[in-house]
C-alpha cells in the first residue's frame, strides 16, 4: 500500500555508479492513486540518463518471497513498482574497480531505480500480488552476453529479508556462479572507422589494443555499402570515431569524384549518424578547413558560419551539420594533415634529397596537423567528455604558408632553404590541365575552445623537426 503521497520527484546516488534511486510524485484519495511512471523531460531535468527505452515488461508475483536474479544485462533498465512491494538487491557486475559493489533497498510505487548495463538485478516480493514494470532500451538478442551470480553467494552477503530457503526461486537462478565465478560484462566498445588511414593508424596507437577498441577498415567495414545499420549490433557500442572520408580534394570536382565525395562523405554519414542517435552512440567525426573559404582575417572559430568554395569543401560542411543532429557528438575540425603515407613534407623532403628545387605556394596561411597531435586530442575528447560539438583541432604556433614550411622542411633535413621558391596559388596551377579544387587562402584555425578543455597542442614547428628526424 502506498503510504508516502507527494513527494517530490528526485534522484538519490548509490554505491553503484550509474544506479540511481528516483522518488515519485504520486497522488492519491479515496479512490486510489496517480502517478507519472515515466516522463522523460522531467526525469532528464534531475539528471537520468536519456536512455531511450524501446520495451516495457511486466512481472508479476503472487506469492510472497518469490525471488528473481541476480542477472546482469547488457541493456540499461528503469524499474518501478505498480502494486505492491519488493526488496531489491544490485551488484555491480561489470569489469572495472567497483565489480562485486553491492546495493539493497525495498521500493513501492513511490520510488524508482535505474540500473546501468552490467550491473546484476534481484527482486524479492515482501507483498501478495506484486507487480513490478521495467523499461529497457533494447531487445533481447541471442547474441548477446549476459552475466549472472548466485543469490546465496558469500562475498556479496545479501541480508534477504526472507531467508533464501523459505522462498521460491528457479533451479536456474539457484544453480549461478558465485562471484569469483562470474564473468565480467565488459564496457561498451570504441569503433574506429578508417583504421589503415593515416589517422586511423595514429588512433591504434594512441588506443592501442585496449579491449574495448575495436578497428574497422574499409574491408571490414565500407561505410557506403548498403546494410550498415545492420553490419554490427550498435547497442555494444558506446562511441564511434570516423576517420573515414573521401579527401581526393581535385579529383571531386570531376563528375565521377564528386558522385564518390557525396557518397562518403554525406549519404554514409547521414546513415551513421542516424545509427549513433538511434542507439545512444557518441559520434566523432574528422572535419576539414576547407568549410571555409578562407577570406577571414585572423583565426576561425568553430561557431564562425561556413561558406566552402569547392565540391570537397561542400560536402564536409554538409556532413558537419549531419553530425549536428546527433544528440552527442564531436566535430573535430582540422586543417593541413601530415602522417604516415604520401604528404607534403614527405614529398618536401624527398624533393630536398634528390636535389630538386620546388616553387611552392606563398599565399596560402595555416597550421600543421600532426596526426599524432590529432588523435590524441580525440583521445582526450572521448575521455574527458568536455561539452559537445565543434573542436578545432591542430598544432599550435604561428601559422606559416606552405613556402615557408617547405623551406623548413629543406633546413631541417641539411639542405639550403633558398632552393624553394615562391609562386603564388593561381601561378602554381596554371600548369595543371586536370581540374583543380579552390583553396582557401586562410586555414588558420583557432585553438581556445580545444585548450580550455584540458589540451594543449604542441608546437607545429617541434613536431616537424621530429617528424622529419623519425
Amino acid at each position: 500500500m502506498v503510504t508516502d503521497f507527494g513527494k517530490t520527484l528526485r534522484l538519490t546516488a548509490t554505491p553503484i555508479p550509474g544506479l540511481v534511486v528516483l522518488d515519485l510524485p504520486v497522488h492519491g484519495d479515496s479512490r486510489g492513486w496517480f502517478k507519472e511512471n515515466w516522463q522523460r523531460q522531467k526525469m532528464l531535468d534531475v539528471g537520468l540518463p536519456d536512455f531511450g527505452p524501446v520495451q516495457n515488461n511486466i512481472s508479476f508475483n503472487d506469492a510472497v518471497g518469490t525471488t528473481r536474479g541476480i542477472h546482469a544485462e547488457p541493456w540499461d533498465k528503469f524499474v518501478s513498482v505498480a502494486t505492491g512491494r519488493i526488496f531489491g538487491a544490485w551488484v555491480d557486475l561489470r569489469d572495472g574497480p567497483t565489480f562485486g559493489t553491492v546495493f539493497t533497498t525495498e521500493l513501492d510505487p513511490t520510488q524508482a531505480i535505474y540500473i546501468p548495463r552490467g550491473v546484476g538485478n534481484s527482486y524479492q516480493t515482501l507483498e501478495p500480488d506484486t507487480a513490478y514494470t521495467y523499461l529497457v532500451n533494447d531487445h533481447w538478442s541471442p547474441t548477446a552476453s549476459y552475466s549472472f551470480l548466485n543469490l546465496a553467494d558469500e562475498t556479496a552477503a545479501i541480508d534477504w529479508p526472507i531467508p533464501l530457503d523459505q522462498v521460491e526461486i528457479s533451479e536456474k537462478d539457484k544453480n549461478h556462479p558465485r562471484l569469483a565465478g562470474v564473468t565480467p560484462i565488459p564496457p561498451k566498445r570504441t569503433l574506429v572507422i578508417g583504421a589503415n588511414g593515416q589517422l586511423g593508424t595514429a588512433l591504434r596507437a594512441a588506443f592501442g589494443d585496449e579491449p574495448s577498441m575495436e578497428y574497422a577498415t574499409r574491408d571490414t567495414l565500407d561505410i557506403t555499402a548498403p546494410g550498415l545499420g545492420s553490419a554490427r549490433r550498435w547497442r555494444d557500442y558506446d562511441t564511434i570515431i570516423n576517420a573515414a572520408a573521401y579527401t581526393a580534394v581535385d579529383t571531386a570536382e570531376t563528375p565521377t569524384g564528386r558522385t564518390a565525395a557525396w557518397a562518403a562523405n554525406v549519404t554514409a554519414l547521414t546513415t551513421l549518424a542516424g545509427i549513433a542517435t538511434t542507439y545512444g552512440i557518441t559520434l566523432v567525426h574528422v572535419s576539414s578547413d576547407y568549410v571555409f573559404d578562407g577570406t577571414k582575417p585572423g583565426a576561425y572559430a568553430e561557431t564562425d558560419p561556413l561558406s566552402p568554395l569547392g565540391v570537397y569543401g561542400q560536402t564536409k560542411a554538409a556532413g558537419d551539420a549531419i553530425v549536428t543532429t546527433v544528440p552527442h557528438h564531436y566535430i573535430i575540425r582540422t586543417s593541413w594533415v601530415i602522417g604516415d603515407g604520401n604528404n607534403f613534407v614527405r614529398t618536401m623532403a624527398n624533393l630536398a634529397e634528390r636535389g630538386i628545387n620546388p616553387s611552392v605556394v606563398n599565399d596560402q596561411v595555416g597550421r600543421l596537423t600532426f596526426t599524432s597531435t590529432l588523435a590524441a586530442a580525440i583521445q582526450h575528447l572521448v575521455t574527458t567528455r568536455p561539452g559537445g560539438g565543434i573542436y578545432n583541432v591542430t598544432n599550435s604556433g604561428e601559422p606559416m604558408s606552405w613556402h615557408a614550411i617547405a623551406r623548413s622542411v629543406f633546413t631541417f633535413t641539411g639542405h639550403e632553404p633558398k632552393r624553394v621558391s615562391a609562386t603564388s596559388t593561381a601561378e602554381y596551377f596554371t600548369r595543371s590541365t586536370a581540374p583543380v579544387a579552390p583553396r582557401p587562402a586562410n586555414s588558420v584555425l583557432g585553438l581556445d575552445k580545444l585548450v580550455a578543455s584540458g589540451f594543449s597542442p604542441t608546437d607545429a614547428i617541434d613536431e616537424l623537426r621530429r617528424y622529419l628526424r623519425e
